[in-house]
């Protein structure tokens, strides 16, 4: 019988072949990395620094594998052992290749972003972009990921037989699959109908379910929507396309910022349409498109004045809004305070005597009162 030390000698050269043709991919990866790096930085260019910076990973795998796939064949061992090692590299590398679509869909995406960019005033177009350009994304990793496991499942011969075996009784079980997974495949058709169609996008501003705020994620199956509170409402994809809501960006960012002030009849109207147009006239919030101040309704005690102005942007329009309010009831306060709301009440006289009520006083005013 072999001495150990002779059995762990037999190992060291195909173990000592292994582990230096590692080491020379993941040194062949470093100088060529740290190259391409140093000539994104010195050009700039969007598709060059996303592929550098993306490939790095997957790269610093799949650079190994190869290396002890092309040494395999110069390893002393037995060929079921190297057959056993070249499958095991074979599913790596099966994985790694489907990490390199992924992150190419990544490389894409990240050239379509630096090409539509959100941060301008009126970016719908860019927003559309983006919005398709992540949910489709997010369905083809899925798509990846599922032919992958497929694929490696496959280069199993047991697993391939049994498949053979259970193809006639494959209706049945994607039927029942389908059922079980509803939802998630209705999630999934809606992020579809979403990419295209586009009722919303990211960045929108949505009321759902009777809560303000803006898309802030397109997931695979789920939106993730966040109000003005700064929560996050979890919303299934599926029901946008079901259910109704809200959509305030629809076709345009810009809108219409109104504000209601209720008055008494005596207030000047006049005066307060100039002072409401020097108001938004003063302030940067304003996009210069719309002003307007009109008694929009009465009731017999008060008016209610209605001043409509605009603004590029949901959040521009709200504080717009609250600006105009609070400078319109400044004024009304420091100029005429008289008009605002109040109850009147008239005032009858009586004899004195007469029913008991008490009699008017010397300067003629009546002291009994009934409201209007």
């Amino acid at each position: 019988m072999a001495p150990l030390w002779a059995k762990w000698a037999q190992w060291i050269w195909p173990a000592g072949i292994l582990v230096g043709s590692v080491i020379l991919a993941l040194i062949i990866h470093r100088v060529v990395f740290v190259f391409a790096k140093s000539v994104t930085r010195r050009t700039g260019g969007i598709v060059e620094t996303s592929l550098a910076r993306h490939a790095e990973g997957p790269t610093r795998w799949i650079l190994p594998l190869l290396a002890i796939v092309l040494a395999l064949p110069a390893l002393p061992v037995r060929s079921d052992l190297v057959q056993m090692l070249r499958h095991v590299v074979g599913l790596g590398l099966i994985a790694a290749i489907a990490w390199v679509f992924v992150l190419m869909a990544e490389v894409v995406s990240d050239t379509l972003y630096a090409r539509y960019r959100t941060e301008v005033a009126d970016n719908l177009a860019a927003r559309r972009i983006r919005t398709q350009t992540m949910v489709l994304r997010r369905i083809f990793t899925v798509v990846v990921i599922v032919i992958t496991a497929g694929v490696m499942l496959m280069t199993f011969p047991e697993i391939r037989q049994l498949g053979t075996s259970l193809l006639a009784s494959a209706g049945i079980a994607g039927l029942v699959a389908g059922m079980a997974m509803k939802s998630t495949l209705s999630n999934l058709v809606a992020g579809l109908q979403i990419a295209f169609t586009a009722p919303i996008r990211i960045e929108d501003v949505v009321i759902v379910e009777g809560d303000w705020g803006w898309i802030e994620e397109i997931l695979t199956t789920y939106v993730v929507v966040r109000t003005w509170d700064l929560r996050r409402l979890i919303v299934p994809l599926s029901y946008f396309i079901e259910n109704v809501f809200q959509n305030w960006t629809r076709q345009t960012a810009n809108l219409l910022a109104y504000v209601y002030i209720y008055c008494d009849y005596t207030a000047p109207i006049e005066e307060l349409r100039q002072e409401f147009r020097r108001i938004v006239e003063s302030t940067p919030l304003w996009d210069h498109q719309v002003c307007v101040l009109q008694v929009s309704d009465s009731s017999e005690h008060t008016i209610q004045i209605r001043a409509l102005t605009s603004a590029s942007d949901s959040s521009k329009a709200w504080d717009l809004r609250c600006l105009v309010r609070e400078k319109l009831i400044e004024f009304l306060q420091q100029r005429h305070p008289e008009c605002l709301p109040r109850t009147r009440a008239e005032l009858n006289g009586r004899q004195n005597g007469d029913n008991g009520l008490p009699a008017p006083s010397p300067d003629g005013r009546e002291s009994a009162m009934s409201k209007r």
